[in-house]
C-alpha cells in the first residue's frame, strides 16, 4: 500500500525544513549572506543618520535639505528590507539589532551633536560612498556563485548609492 501524499508532507514537516538546493553552495550562500550583513548594517546606519539630519537641520538651506533628507531615509528604509529578506532567503537569520549593527557596519554612527547643514551634507556623502564600496566588494561573490537575484539586489543598490553621493556632493562645489 503506497504512503498517502499527506503522510508523506506530515513527516516531512516534523522533520523541519528541507535542506535548501537552490544551486549555491552552504559555503558561498554564508560568505554572501555575511556580506548581506555588512550592507545592511551600512544601509541602517546611514537610514538613522540621514533621519536624524532631516530632524536636526538648520540654517538658510532649511526647507530643501529637510525635504531633501525626508526623501533618501524612505528610499534607504525601503531598502533595507529587501536585504534582510535576501539573507534570508540564502538560508541565514539576519542581524536586526544596533549591537549587530554596530559590529558590522563600516558607515560611522552619527556625531551625537548635530552638525551644521554642510557637514550634514559631507558625512552623507561619504556614507553613501561607503555603502556603495560595501555593495561593491560583494558583488563579484555574488557573480562567481551565479546568485544573480543578490547581484541584482547589489546592482540597484550601488547605483542608488552612487547616485545620491554625486547629488549631495553636488551641492558641496562652489
Amino acid at each position: 500500500m503506497a504512503k498517502s501524499p499527506a503522510k508523506t508532507i506530515l513527516k516531512a514537516t516534523l522533520q523541519g525544513a528541507p535542506a535548501i538546493n537552490i544551486g549555491i553552495s552552504e559555503k558561498d550562500r554564508a560568505a554572501i549572506a555575511q556580506g548581506l550583513s555588512r550592507l545592511l548594517a551600512d544601509t541602517y546606519t546611514l537610514y538613522l543618520t540621514t533621519h536624524n539630519f532631516h530632524w536636526n537641520v538648520t540654517g538658510p538651506m532649511f526647507n530643501t535639505l529637510h525635504t531633501m533628507f525626508m526623501v533618501q531615509y524612505t528610499e534607504l528604509w525601503n531598502a533595507v528590507d529587501p536585504v534582510a529578506e535576501r539573507i534570508r532567503s540564502l538560508g541565514h537569520p539576519a542581524p536586526g539589532s544596533y549591537a549587530q549593527f554596530s559590529l558590522l557596519a563600516t558607515v560611522p554612527d552619527v556625531p551625537v551633536t548635530p552638525p551644521k547643514a554642510l557637514e550634514m551634507v559631507r558625512i552623507l556623502v561619504q556614507g553613501h560612498e561607503a555603502v556603495a564600496r560595501t555593495a561593491r566588494e560583494l558583488f563579484p561573490m555574488a557573480d562567481e556563485a551565479r546568485d544573480e537575484p543578490t547581484a541584482d539586489l547589489l546592482t540597484q543598490r550601488m547605483t542608488v548609492h552612487e547616485q545620491t553621493a554625486w547629488m549631495l556632493r553636488s551641492l558641496l562645489e562652489e
